[in-house]
Parts: C-alpha cells; structure tokens; sequence
C-alpha cells in the first residue's frame, strides 16, 4: 500500500461542490461556543456533502480564527446562515417541512443505530451547546431525540466528535 498524495483524491474543487447534489441534510449548532467545533462540524458538512449549516444564537459565524484553523476552507464551500436564536431557525425549517432531529439524551431519546429518519423528508440535525446541549424548548419542538450509545464513565461526546459520528451515520 502507498499512501495518496492530495491530488490523488479525486476530491472535488469548492465550485463543483456548490454546483452537485447536496444531501438533504442541514446542520443546526445550538449556541455552540468554541469556534473550533464549529469549524470541525464545517468540515464532517463538506466531506459528507450536506445542504448546510445553521449557526444559532452565540455560535461563532465566520469569517472566525478558531473555525478557519479547524475548517481548513469548508467555510467557503457549505452554505451557512445565522440565526439570533436556534427557535427561529427550528420554525423556518418546519414550515419548509424538515424532520428536525435533537442528539440528547432524554426520557424518549433513542440509539443512532435504531433510528430510522422518515423516507424522503429533509432532515435538520441540532447539536446542542457544550455545556448545556439542546434547549429544552427545542427539544419540545423536535420530531425525535437520538444518541450514541456510550459505555464508558462520561456522560457525552465532544460536539465535533458526536457530529462526525451522527452526520455520518446518518448521510450514508
């Protein structure tokens, strides 16, 4: 085996990926306060070509030095747009007929592996600030809960881990 170089990955340049495809998937950053992490969660976006990100209430907005370190370029590749609040974002994407899917833990909350998105509707995928995750109020207003199964003695994920986890799981 050998190694390939980066011009051997075939990887599409920012302008084809604007111009293909996207999958109907929208990422929604639920006052996430590390620009890293959204800068990491740019980058799962571009490499399992997303629709786009919501960047919601205290989420950091590029242009950012925390999100271009981590994003190395996504940002200019994924749409993204800034909402004041992660409930204005929510009622857009229910009035444009979106499933929208909270990764917590609650009482309903089910695994990633047993979740089953309804065929052929959008999704919108939140991911909660890193303290405090998804408002309660927005938990409320989701079509259902997911989480990763864990087994060790903490209690959650880093946001950009659980991100590359879940949008994965859930573009292929």
């Amino acid at each position: 085996m050998q190694k390939l170089k980066l011009h051997e990955l075939g990887r599409k340049t920012t302008e084809e990926f604007k111009d293909a495809e996207k999958k109907p998937i929208i990422v929604v950053l639920d006052n996430v306060r590390s620009g890293n992490n959204v800068g990491s969660v740019f980058r799962s976006a571009d490499a399992f070509l997303l629709s786009g990100i919501y960047l919601c209430g205290i989420t950091a907005q590029p242009p950012h030095k925390d999100i271009h370190k981590t994003a190395i370029g996504a940002t200019e590749s994924v749409m993204w747009k800034h909402f004041d609040s992660t409930l204005k974002a929510i009622k857009e994407l229910k009035r444009n007929g979106y499933q929208i899917i909270s990764v917590e833990q609650t009482t309903g909350s089910q695994s990633i592996r047993d979740f089953q998105p309804e065929e052929n509707k959008p999704m919108a995928i939140v991911f909660g600030n890193e303290v405090e995750g998804v408002q309660q109020e927005i938990i409320d207003l989701s079509d259902a809960c997911i989480e990763i199964p864990q087994y060790g003695t903490k209690h959650s994920l880093n946001i950009s881990v659980c991100a590359g986890v879940v949008l994965y799981e859930l573009s292929a």
